[in-house]
């Protein structure tokens, strides 16, 4: 029977009352009832009473299979109810762990935030820190850079007003010195008109050689002394020139212009040089552009050059110092027109004979007739001319430029002819002493020990020589020793480095 069923008869039979622990009360009731019913009906009766106490039976035992099943329904539900209220418990639990994850982490990103906010602050800070100690920085830089600026703008006009001062120390000093020449000369040349006397010694001066070849001056009894390298490299230089010079001869006489202008340029130029590295930059520039103007022929403006260049070095004696910058624009000049370097130390070959270097005996028929035709020139004069040639050749010799003829050979080259040809007399070691002066500081720079040989055969064998002599002026010899002895070939040359600032009002 179904459990549905079951129930529903316990409940009918509790709705009737029934109550099984009557069970006395109702046995006298049926003896009652039989003893009324009599003994036919008993037999049925005692069936129906045994089937009502089996159905009590049966019904008890149904009740108490119902009631076993009930506490095990409950008994399950209970464990149920407990499962169901543990998992709710550990999702509490696990929300609650959720909850406060979230929270720590809201907390930990609060705090990050806090953190990196308090950061920037302090880096900001820090910038800020930084900047003001670099303004600081700045205005203390910028106050020291006035106060430099400031003070070198004084010491500029300190030194412009000693440079104006000396210069004008050096030009009164000049005039005087040319004054006091002048005079010396003209009692020198009174001195030898009234004794009428041709020593035998002034035999060896310069007899206005200039024109005349090596074979020319041989062919009227002189004697030539040179090293044959370089007297065929002084051919060679004044056959170039020879053939400028015809040149511009030719085009003198063809031509409707008047090149005047540009000689007068040119000049301006050359006397305009002082030992700046602005003013050689701007002489050269200008001088460059004279060169490259189409109405003057270039080999016009290179021969009036070379001319103007050399023959300025021989005016002067004790002016300021600018054998150097003149040097250094003739190399700069070169490096533009290469042929100009040959037609400028053809020039300088025509002026000094010892800028190639050679020495000429002149035989008393040469000078005799140079006596006659008044062309001869005094011991003073010659000697003079041989310093001031001699200067601004030693001077370019030792000139290095990049890109233009390395002059730095020829001056090495210089030294081995001369000590190897040249004899010792006043002539030559005036010669030798300015070439010391102005190129003896760079060959040591070069060649070191080697050239400290050519100085130990000059201090030795030349000097020597020169001290056996007729006339073997002392002063020279004098100073030759205290330049070797004293080693002022260790020492820059003054004016061999220019200067940085242009000083216009000197020039001007």
């Amino acid at each position: 029977m179904p459990l549905s069923c079951t129930i529903c008869l316990l409940l009918n039979q509790e709705s009737l009352t029934y109550n099984f622990e009557d069970e006395s009360a109702v046995e006298e009731t049926q003896i009652h009832l039989i003893d009324k019913v009599g003994l036919l009906e008993g037999p049925l009766f005692e069936l129906d009473r045994e089937h009502a106490v089996g159905v009590k039976v049966e019904i008890r035992n149904t009740i108490s299979s119902l009631q076993a099943d009930l506490e095990s329904d409950e008994e399950r539900s209970i464990a149920a109810a407990l499962i169901q209220i543990e998992k709710f418990k550990e999702a509490r639990r696990e929300m609650d762990r959720k909850l406060m994850a979230n929270e720590k982490e809201r907390l930990l990103v609060r705090w990050s935030w806090a953190l990196m906010k308090r950061s920037q602050i302090e880096e900001q800070r820090i910038r800020n820190d930084v900047e003001l100690e670099e303004a600081k920085k700045r205005e203390r830089a910028l106050q020291e850079e006035r106060v430099l600026q400031e003070r070198v703008k004084a010491e500029a006009e300190a030194a412009k007003k000693r440079a104006v001062e000396v210069q004008k120390a050096e030009l009164e000093a000049q005039r005087r010195a040319t004054k006091e020449a002048a005079e010396r000369e003209a009692t020198e040349t009174r001195k030898v008109l009234a004794d009428q006397v041709v020593q035998k010694e002034d035999t060896d001066l310069r007899i206005d050689a200039n024109g005349e070849t090596l074979q020319e001056l041989k062919n009227k009894g002189n004697v030539v002394k040179g090293a044959e390298s370089a007297l065929k490299a002084e051919a060679a230089r004044l056959q170039k020139y020879k053939e400028l010079d015809e040149k511009n001869q030719a085009l003198r006489l063809t031509s409707n212009m008047d090149y005047h202008s540009y000689e007068l340029q040119i000049g301006r130029q050359i006397r305009q040089i002082i030992g700046s590295e602005e003013n050689v930059r701007i002489r050269v520039d200008e001088l460059i552009k004279l060169f490259s103007d189409p109405r003057c022929p270039q080999s016009v403006s290179v021969g009036v050059f070379a001319k103007k260049v050399v023959s300025h070095s021989g005016k002067l004696v004790e002016v300021a110092d600018t054998a150097f910058a003149r040097g250094r624009v003739i190399a700069l000049v070169t490096k533009h027109v290469p042929f100009v370097m040959d037609i400028v130390l053809a020039e300088f070959h025509r002026a000094c004979i010892y800028t190639v270097p050679y020495h000429v005996h002149y035989s008393e028929l040469a000078f005799r007739r140079k006596e006659e035709g008044g062309k001869i020139e005094s011991a003073k004069q010659y000697l003079e001319g041989i310093e001031c040639y001699m200067k601004l050749y030693g001077a370019l010799l030792q000139t290095e430029v990049d890109g233009a003829q390395n002059m730095l050979k020829e001056g090495w080259a210089w030294f081995a002819r001369f000590l190897n040809v040249l004899p010792s007399n006043k002539y030559t070691a005036v010669a030798l002493y300015r070439f010391l002066l102005m190129a003896g500081f760079a060959p040591y720079k070069k060649y070191g020990y080697q050239f400290q040989k050519i100085l130990n055969v000059i201090h030795g064998q030349f000097l020597d020589a020169l001290k056996s002599s007729r006339d073997p002026m002392v002063p020279v010899i004098r100073k030759i020793r205290t330049y070797i002895e004293t080693k002022q070939f260790l020492q820059e040359p003054k004016g061999w480095r220019l200067q940085i600032s242009l000083l216009s009002d000197i020039v001007r």
